[in-house]
């Protein structure tokens, strides 16, 4: 793996300033090379000071967010895909001024469950939002990824196999998958063969256990994960850790998101469990890889 990251909810709620520098600091301190903010917006944060910080610390800078209702994309109502992808396109670009590399999320949809089956007409208006902010990022020099999500979260990209046609919809090579243990614990009958069909399409990934807490002591069959990010050559692409406690996390994502009790209570040893546990299978994953191709 290129990078390994972990996501800032793991630190702070992400409502101050203060917060995402101590953010930024202890994850340098644990070692972490990359950290994942929710959006950023610029009227709320100095963003220059958060990318002087950054880069003093040596460490890259991803931005997720999901949509919200008067801006989902994959409306059928013009002025609402059309809010949406202005939003989308001032995310990218308030990326872009924090000196971040990457936008991901559910920037295909709101962030929510759904009382009704998408459209073919709502997809193709997300399939052309994204599109147009394919532009934008490109002119930016961000990278596009979306993150494929449960169902009760999205009705849009809850498969691989759905980011894939998805993305081919968007008639661009330059946007890219964002996949999730989490997620696709819930969504993928064989997670290790849904990331094989993914191939070179994803480039971010989040690892998480089926319950947000350490990593190891749920049901997530993480040697398959492993091995099949190694057989698709992902050594050269990044992985965040993620994990989400109603202890720390903003109360607008306990409610979509469903963070109802505290899996964790403090983040230190959280954070370095997880360090330790994704460089170690990581690495047994490419011994056993090494094994298999010995003649």
């Amino acid at each position: 793996m290129r990078r390994l990251g972990i996501h800032s909810f793991v630190w702070t709620n992400g409502e101050t300033q203060e917060g995402l520098e101590m953010a930024l600091e202890s994850s340098a301190r644990h070692g972490y090379r990359m950290i994942e903010f929710a959006y950023l917006r610029p009227e709320k944060f100095d963003l220059d000071r958060l990318a002087r910080k950054a880069q003093d610390l040596d460490i890259e800078i991803v931005v997720t967010m999901g949509l919200p209702a008067h801006a989902d994309v994959s409306s059928e109502d013009a002025a609402v895909v059309a809010r949406g992808t202005t939003l989308l396109a001032d995310a990218v670009k308030a990326v872009r001024d924090i000196g971040g590399i990457r936008l991901g999320g559910i920037l295909y949809s709101m962030h929510g469950k759904y009382d009704s089956m998408p459209t073919r007409a709502g997809w193709m208006n997300s399939a052309g939002a994204i599109a147009a902010t394919a532009e934008v990022a490109k002119a930016c020099g961000v990278q596009l990824v979306l993150e494929v999500v449960n169902r009760f979260e999205s009705n849009v990209l809850n498969t691989t196999a759905q980011g894939l046609k998805f993305i081919e919809d968007t008639g661009r090579d330059d946007v890219f998958l964002h996949l999730d243990s989490f997620h696709m614990n819930i969504e993928e009958a064989d997670p290790a063969g849904a990331i094989r069909l993914a191939g070179d399409k994803v480039t971010y990934f989040h690892f998480n256990e089926n319950y947000r807490g350490y990593l190891g002591t749920g049901t997530i069959d993480f040697p398959a994960i492993f091995d099949a990010l190694v057989d698709i050559g992902f050594h050269d692409r990044d992985i965040v850790f993620e994990s989400f406690s109603s202890a720390v996390v903003d109360e607008a994502l306990s409610r979509v998101c469903g963070i109802w009790r505290d899996t964790w209570d403090d983040a230190n040893p959280l954070a370095a469990h997880a360090r330790q546990f994704i460089e170690m299978r990581w690495a047994e994953a490419l011994r056993r890889r090494d094994v298999n191709a010995r003649p």
